[in-house]
């Protein structure tokens, strides 16, 4: 087992991607490289930044990849948004991302707060 798979974080972010694939995969086949593509793609980058980041060698440069994690999170609540508005995500879909989302939120922000305390 690596070390980044023993993190609640890391685990967390998987479940999150495994939610986000779940709820596009109905999605119409013209947004298969729309929406669809683009939220599958930042909802994966927020466990692998959380891997890539764990192998650094010092805690600034963890912090940065588990920024950059944050950043792929924030991403897909946006697009959430936009596939509720565009009627591929109806309002209970929508909530489940956003709410996931934000537990995801706290716990990066939990991660990053402990990288710089060190």
């Amino acid at each position: 087992m690596f070390n980044f798979e023993k993190l609640d974080v890391w685990q967390e972010a998987i479940q999150f991607a495994d939610l986000v694939y779940e709820l596009t995969r109905g999605f119409p086949h013209d947004e298969r490289f729309g929406l669809s593509n683009q939220m599958r793609r930042a909802a994966v980058s927020v466990s692998s930044n959380l891997a890539e980041g764990s192998s650094r060698g010092s805690r600034p440069d963890f912090s940065r990849f588990v920024e950059i994690a944050t950043g792929s999170l924030f991403e897909v609540v946006s697009q959430a948004t936009v596939s509720r508005r565009q009627g591929l995500l109806n309002d209970d879909e929508h909530e489940r991302i956003y709410g996931a989302a934000e537990k995801q939120s706290r716990m990066l922000s939990g991660l990053r707060k402990s990288l710089s305390e060190g």
